[in-house]
């Protein structure tokens, strides 16, 4: 058991997002608008809504719209505010709450998510801390809580290391570090093997990491003192395996939906379903896509 609660979220956000050029030559990828709302947005909306509220941004040299987009716009929010457009200033205002701090930290090289992690160590400290992949858009189901809430309350219980899984079909098991294990109990595997993108012949399991974690700060240690893995990359996944030869680590089966909006395919499938349910474009949007002759 754990009364520490989860305080800050790491969103690694300096990769180049070569899969959605030549749209991310100048934008972060993480700047993508799926509706009306840049994938990052959506993370860390969902790391708030778990009670988090430092949130560590490890960003590379081409991500300064990220920073921007959670800092205050004086100009606009002038303007705004002028002209009597409430709502509008309302929801400007509404991307970083005055409670919610946000920091940030260069990874100079791309080394891989586990080197991302480990930069982000002199913010996050002697605690257990999310990790919040934004090109994994999670939607919980309506009523619930949020994807990294449902792990808040698991890790609360377990007061160990929670990964997010899904299962995936066989022949997608080399895109994901696959997870086996002992049922712990409802949706938690004690976690008993972990291996990064294996062929379908050698994947112990199809239970797939999804992009959010919960980590004890055990696993910088690890990280710092482990080799590169697949792809020639320090891999989380390495690190994670290394811990849990000292201590327990589960994986969690969430109740919701992922987009892999780090695939084209997966973020038109996130903007068409998001689209539809949007309170204002919804409707109008549906009866457009009953028009189509498809």
């Amino acid at each position: 058991m754990s009364n520490q609660v989860i305080r800050k979220a790491v969103f690694p956000v300096a990769g180049l997002g070569t899969r959605f050029l030549p749209a991310t030559k100048a934008a972060p990828k993480e700047m993508l608008p799926v509706v009306d709302k840049p994938l990052i947005q959506y993370a860390v909306e969902e790391a708030y809504s778990a009670g988090v509220r430092h949130m560590i941004f490890v960003t590379g040299r081409s991500k300064r719209a990220i920073e921007d987009h959670f800092d205050t716009a004086y100009e606009l929010e002038s303007e705004l505010e002028a002209a009597h457009k409430d709502e509008l200033l309302a929801l400007v205002r509404s991307v970083q709450p005055d409670d919610m701090v946000c920091a940030y930290v260069r990874q100079n090289r791309m080394l891989g998510l586990g080197h991302a992690v480990l930069c982000a160590e002199p913010l996050v400290g002697n605690e257990p801390f999310a990790v919040l992949l934004a090109d994994d858009l999670m939607v919980s189901q309506t009523g619930s809580p949020s994807i990294l809430g449902q792990m808040v309350s698991a890790y609360q219980q377990q007061g160990r290391s929670i990964l997010a899984v899904q299962e995936v079909p066989l022949d997608q098991v080399k895109r994901y570090g696959i997870v086996a294990g002992e049922s712990a109990g409802r949706q938690l595997i004690r976690v008993e093997q972990i291996v990064e993108k294996p062929s379908p012949d050698k994947a112990p399991s199809r239970m797939g990491v999804a992009g959010r974690y919960i980590l004890t700060p055990g696993i910088f240690n690890e990280i710092r003192n482990q080799p590169t893995g697949v792809g020639g990359e320090i891999q989380l996944t390495d690190a994670i395996a290394r811990l849990m030869q000292r201590e327990a680590v589960y994986a969690f089966q969430y109740e919701g939906k992922r987009y892999d909006c780090g695939s084209k395919e997966g973020f038109l499938e996130a903007t068409v379903e998001l689209a539809l349910q949007h309170p204002q474009v919804g409707a109008a949007f549906r009866d457009y896509l009953k028009g189509l002759s498809l």
